[in-house]
């Protein structure tokens, strides 16, 4: 008889329990996943937007006129691919974070609605191997035994029910998995990708190279005339104004009208040669991007913990990220600077200048002229941060609203 009391207060406890066990099983993201649902989104988005420029591209290099030019397309055009992929390994370690987060909630949630059936089913089984005859020798009348058997019987269906729900949650647990898997492999594919993708950048940049050659020499003196700048400048802002002052020389300089040609007849008058078309070098909503795929982590205008105010945006970018032009320009600096890491500026025209700050390897020099997405150089390999300021005539410019 003891026995069955004891089998009738698992059944209680089991049933008290059933309020509990009834919840939604809908999943239920705290803070945490919900900024990991907000990075899948993004990382897709930024994936997209990365592929349709690269498809944009590749048609200005199958229609560019000169082989420089199509050079140069191609290999912006590898570089957003680049950027694609790893836009894709962000949302695929979120998914996975996801998918993980899922799976771990099912598991809890099937070992909580296990216990109390384990419990049950032991105590029907002690009482399933007690003899019926022994019955006659336990003290308690038979009426006890007939009720507790009643009373076994009528919990059959919430056992059922009970036993129902933790099939359905074991079907689910194993779709949870069965989408891990699926989440791994294919952030499996995306890291491969990006592999294949940097080693083909690099070849094309090596290409890109050895047909330059010939004008190493006068680059090479320009290198050296920036590098002495870098040195004279107290500052990476002063650095920056002496840069854009020679950009503003030698925009003045392009503009003057060349040399008069000679008529073939001398008692012709002298045609004055008009001065070159300005090109327009006014930046527009939508004609600026970011240099590399990440998340926003310093806005311009905020104070760090050292109090300084930020000039422009800082962006935490992936391990070995990839970082292009944020429009096109000439390349007025490229190398190392005073704590800054490997920095570039590129003076757009007009009085716009930016400046790319924190890589650890560069793609251009001194003296390139590089389309908006050209690649320029990449990240560090762990907790990089890729800062980006945009100056006109001087004064910092909020570059989120010059992004399209």
């Amino acid at each position: 008889m003891r026995r069955a009391l004891a089998v009738l207060a698992t059944i209680s406890v089991f049933a008290g329990g059933a309020l509990a066990l009834a919840q939604s099983d809908i999943f239920d993201p705290g803070a945490i996943a919900v900024h990991e649902r907000e990075q899948l989104i993004d990382a897709k988005q930024q994936s997209a937007a990365a592929m349709a420029r690269s498809a944009l591209l590749e048609k200005q290099a199958e229609a560019a006129s000169s082989e420089a030019d199509r050079l140069k397309k191609r290999s912006a055009a590898l570089a957003a691919r680049i950027q694609s992929a790893e836009a894709d390994i962000s949302a695929g370690e979120a998914r996975v974070a996801l998918v993980s987060r899922r799976l771990s909630a099912r598991r809890a949630r099937l070992a909580e609605q296990q216990q109390p059936l384990l419990e049950l089913a032991a105590s029907l089984q002690q009482l399933s191997r007690q003899p019926p005859v022994s019955v006659l020798a336990q003290p308690g009348s038979l009426s006890d035994m007939v009720h507790a058997r009643a009373v076994i019987d009528a919990a059959m269906p919430v056992i059922e029910r009970r036993t129902a729900d933790v099939r359905r949650e074991l079907t689910l647990l194993d779709a949870a998995r069965r989408q891990q898997a699926v989440a791994l492999k294919a952030l499996s594919a995306s890291q491969a990708q990006l592999a294949h993708r940097r080693d083909a950048l690099t070849r094309l940049e090596n290409e890109g190279r050895l047909r330059s050659r010939e004008l190493m020499s006068s680059a090479q003196l320009e290198a050296d005339r920036a590098l002495g700048l870098g040195e004279k400048a107290r500052d990476i802002v002063e650095l920056m104004d002496s840069l854009e002052a020679d950009g503003a020389v030698r925009a003045e300089l392009a503009e003057l009208a060349g040399p008069l040609p000679r008529p073939r007849n001398p008692k012709d008058p002298i045609a004055v040669a008009a001065p070159p078309a300005a090109a327009n070098a006014e930046l527009t909503r939508g004609a600026y991007r970011l240099p590399v795929v990440g998340r926003i982590v310093t806005g311009l205008g905020e104070v760090n913990e050292s109090g300084v105010r930020s000039r422009g945006i800082t962006i935490a970018a992936r391990p070995g990220g990839q970082v292009v032009a944020p429009a096109p320009g000439r390349v007025g600096f490229a190398g190392d600077y005073r704590g800054y890491g490997k920095i570039v500026i590129i003076d757009h025209g007009g009085g716009w200048v930016s400046l790319l700050t924190g890589m650890i390897a560069l793609s251009v020099g001194v003296g390139d002229t590089v389309d908006a997405g050209a690649p320029v150089g990449r990240a560090g390999s762990d907790d990089s941060r890729i800062t980006v300021e945009l100056r006109r005539a001087g004064r910092p410019v909020d570059v989120v609203a010059m992004i399209g």
